[in-house]
């Protein structure tokens, strides 16, 4: 009898889907780096929508909801810091063309967030308004845990709300 590797990998983990069990866990690494991605991008100044991929990825039932509504979470509210970054060092090029926010979301969103304050950071979820938010609060040079506290709330709230919806329409 000719023993390989592959034959004491299958007899020593007492399965033939050794190899299978690593390749899931290797494209579930890669849907979670993904949507962790998306949802990173969906929250910086560049155009992308997250909603899609975690709704369909929902659909799919191949992860556990809450575990894609978490990775969504840190993603967007990674992104939501990088704008925050962007916002306390960049403020001084705003009237530059290259400046990726335009000069009257810009605007709207530091007067919104002058006459609101922190608070204003619950609707950084929202489409539109929400990411030029977050480049205000670094420009106003809010507190980084203030920041990071009222962003979570938000971003959690929404992919929750997303996950019910969702679920609730299956």
């Amino acid at each position: 009898m000719r023993l390989t590797a592959a034959a004491l990998i299958r007899h020593f983990r007492g399965s033939a889907g050794f190899a299978d069990d690593e390749g899931r866990a290797m494209a579930d690494l890669a849907v979670y780096a993904g949507l962790f991605l998306t949802a990173f991008i969906a929250a910086t100044i560049l155009p992308m929508q997250s909603e899609a991929a975690l709704a369909g990825l929902i659909v799919l039932k191949s992860q556990p909801v809450w575990l894609l509504v978490v990775v969504a979470s840190a993603g967007n509210v990674a992104g939501s810091f990088a704008n925050w970054l962007l916002g306390r060092g960049i403020e001084r090029f705003r009237h530059e063309r290259w400046f990726p926010v335009g000069e009257a979301a810009l605007e709207r969103a530091q007067n919104w967030y002058r006459r609101y304050g922190k608070w204003s950071l619950l609707i950084s979820w929202a489409p539109l308004i929400g990411d030029p938010l977050t480049v205000a609060a670094g420009i106003m040079k809010e507190p980084l845990p203030v920041f990071l506290l009222l962003v979570t709330i938000a971003k959690v709230g929404r992919y929750l709300v997303l996950a019910l919806v969702t679920l609730n329409f299956l």
